[in-house]
């Protein structure tokens, strides 16, 4: 199905910044060097302040403002449009009505009127992964005026393989994306632009543990390298 989207619009919806990377970061470097996509990332939360014991923006006003400029220099990097940005507070998006967050993904889809969605996988550990999967079908309800036909569901390393062995749903990938070293190489250039998001071996989102999976997924589909996704929807 990849081989096939050449020139389409793309929005990838995601929790955190350095998600769109994790999570799609090769994808969308070959959809956009290569097949001419047009791709937007939505990045709803700001991603730093469940570090302290209590919501307080001002006190990491710094790191804030840091981590904006690292979003646009990944974005940069994997060749995206453009970025929206929200500052919905990290870790707690169970303490926003879900309603607030859909109107947001209504609005990004309304405004750049993509014909694909990738958004995060609906059992991953973390909260607002969760929830940012309920918000883009909450937004895409498949009526007859609904322009996103196709939504699919990445996974993001250190957690959706995090969560519990019996906890439903699970991640079973069901569409393949073959990318080259060239795109894995674009997205680990690109997660390095995370100053307080990249990690070092053997943790899941440094640099040689993102090859590791892509390798690991390649082999299912006899590939070198690639990513995987759940199609949640696709209409023809």
């Amino acid at each position: 199905m990849f081989a096939s989207l050449v020139n389409k619009r793309i929005l990838t919806v995601v929790a955190h910044p350095d998600d769109e990377i994790l999570g799609v970061g090769a994808t969308m470097h070959r959809l956009i060097c290569e097949q001419g996509c047009t791709v937007k990332a939505v990045i709803l939360g700001e991603g730093i302040t469940s570090r302290s014991e209590t919501h307080n923006p001002e006190q990491w006003s710094k790191e804030l403002a840091i981590h904006r400029q690292n979003i646009h220099h990944a974005a940069q990097t994997i060749g995206y449009e453009s970025v929206g940005i929200y500052d919905f507070p990290d870790n707690r998006f169970d303490s926003v009505a879900l309603l607030d967050i859909v109107k947001i993904v209504e609005k990004e889809k309304s405004l750049f009127e993509p014909e694909l969605i990738f958004t995060h996988h609906s059992g991953d550990t973390n909260i607002d992964h969760r929830q940012t999967f309920h918000a883009v079908m909450a937004a895409t309800r498949p009526m007859r005026q609904e322009r996103v036909h196709t939504i699919l569901a990445f996974e993001t390393p250190s957690s959706t393989e995090w969560q519990a062995f019996n906890h439903a749903p699970y991640f079973t990938p069901n569409a393949f994306c073959r990318v080259s070293k060239h795109n894995i190489a674009a997205k680990v250039q690109a997660m390095e632009s995370y100053e307080f998001e990249r990690r070092a071996f053997p943790h899941p989102r440094s640099p040689e543990a993102l090859e590791i999976l892509a390798r690991k997924h390649a082999v299912t589909i006899g590939a070198e390298f690639a990513e995987a996704f759940m199609l949640i929807r696709s209409i023809g």
